[in-house]
């Protein structure tokens, strides 16, 4: 067989190698859906159950034809300025003519994209929950998907202005949750607390959710998801045949597993002393989600020992974080900003400090920490500004917030879908 015939087939060996790849992650990431509804629905109250089921499944719905028509574009369409896409809109020109292989690697990358897309929004359902209006919650989606997530990807995964600058975020600490964070306070602090949630000192009152067991198995579906979160953004190259495929998985997987293990054990051992001797469970899970989203940035440019270490800091913040932000009257039903945004933060300033490539402390100066600084001031402003325009429109609207006697009856469930998430007496185990 002569030369060219073999590299062309050996590409498309790679080309099949890598679509099967991008689809085995996608299945992955996706599964922290599910994960983030469980985790949702046990940390707050039973009467909201279905309601939080609900906002996930709409979550998806939507980001996969809002990502389609619009986001991807956005995201990764020919850059104006630095600012956002201009074209690729519905995926196009040039992939419904375009060679089977080629439309199989885009459409296959395209679900990849919207499942993080989608991961951006979904962070907002936790913090709101239990008061704001479904279809308010779907409109807020909508721009979320189609336009917030996807200019802030451009800035800084399609060749917008952060990337070309020299800022770096593997998979995702800043582009998917610093975004879905800032959003998340936002919203949640717009809205308003939970009806009951403070006291007339304003003091916030203990709100335990109605399921630990359906919280931490939400946690577990993260925690396995997140290996296809992390691992996924090896991103291998299709137009190239050179090197070894998908050899950095291995140490992606291994940094983003120790930085969870050192999250959760430290949120635990800080639940312990506060409580003496007691351990917060749902606490210990925010602490092994906050050690995901602290790797996640750097998690193919940092040592093992500084995953540790960044999962060590992460458990710490969360666990003030958490408390501080309820004493800030804002009402952060699962804790989704001092999570993905406090420790969103932590992970891309992580890389500036410890990458093993230009971190400050391997002699590489102080570039990659100043475009790290740089990226999450910019990213929490948009997002921030962002979200509150599209919140003060739904509450001018009559769209944001439930009313808080229907709360307080009946909760969401009943209120928003007519049924109730649980049958009366099930929870008591009584079935009949």
């Amino acid at each position: 067989m002569a030369a060219p015939a073999l590299a062309q087939d050996a590409l498309d060996v790679h080309t099949e190698t890598t679509v099967t790849f991008y689809l085995l992650v996608m299945v992955l990431v996706f599964l922290m859906h599910p994960g983030f509804s469980m985790l949702e629905a046990g940390l707050t109250a039973s009467n909201n159950a279905a309601n939080i089921m609900m906002k996930n499944m709409m979550v998806i719905s939507i980001t996969f034809i809002a990502y389609f028509a619009v986001g991807w574009g956005l995201h990764y369409g020919v850059s104006a300025g630095g600012l956002f896409g201009t074209n690729e809109f519905f995926i196009v020109p040039g992939t419904y003519g375009a060679e089977l292989g080629d439309f199989a690697f885009l459409s296959s990358e395209f679900m990849f994209d919207a499942v993080f897309a989608a991961t951006a929004a979904t962070i907002v359902s936790g913090a709101v929950a239990g008061r704001m209006n479904l279809w308010g919650f779907m409109v807020l989606t909508l721009v979320m998907t189609a336009v917030i997530y996807p200019v802030v990807g451009h800035w800084g995964w399609g060749g917008g202005w952060l990337e070309e600058g020299g800022f770096v975020d593997f998979a995702g600490s800043t582009i998917v949750h610093l975004t879905g964070g800032v959003a998340a306070i936002t919203a949640a602090a717009i809205l308003g607390p939970r009806p009951g949630k403070y006291d007339d000192r304003g003091k916030a009152r203990i709100t335990p959710g109605h399921s630990s067991p359906l919280a931490i198995l939400g946690v577990f579906l993260l925690f396995f998801g997140w290996f296809g979160f992390n691992g996924g953004s090896v991103l291998p190259d299709p137009d190239t045949i050179d090197g070894p495929l998908f050899l950095e998985i291995g140490p992606v997987l291994l940094t983003t597993a120790l930085a969870a293990s050192a999250g959760a054990i430290t949120a635990a051992v800080i639940s312990a002393i506060r409580s003496g001797g007691k351990t917060d469970v749902s606490m210990t899970g925010n602490g092994l989600l906050a050690g995901l989203v602290g790797i996640t940035a750097g998690a193919d440019l940092v040592e093992p020992y500084a995953a540790i270490l960044v999962g060590l800091v992460a458990g710490i913040l969360v666990s003030i974080a958490v408390p501080l932000v309820e004493r800030m009257g804002v009402d952060d039903a699962v804790g989704a900003f001092s999570v993905h945004g406090v420790c969103g933060v932590l992970g891309t300033w992580w890389v500036g400090f410890y990458a093993v490539d230009g971190g400050l402390f391997y002699g590489g100066g102080f570039d990659l920490a100043s475009w790290a600084i740089i990226g999450t001031v910019a990213v929490t402003v948009f997002v921030a500004l962002m979200t509150a325009v599209v919140c003060y429109a739904l509450k001018s609207a009559g769209l944001l917030r439930v009313d808080d006697g229907a709360l307080e009856e009946e909760g969401l469930d009943v209120h928003e879908h007519g049924m109730a998430g649980y049958p009366e007496g099930a929870l008591a185990g009584n079935t009949e």
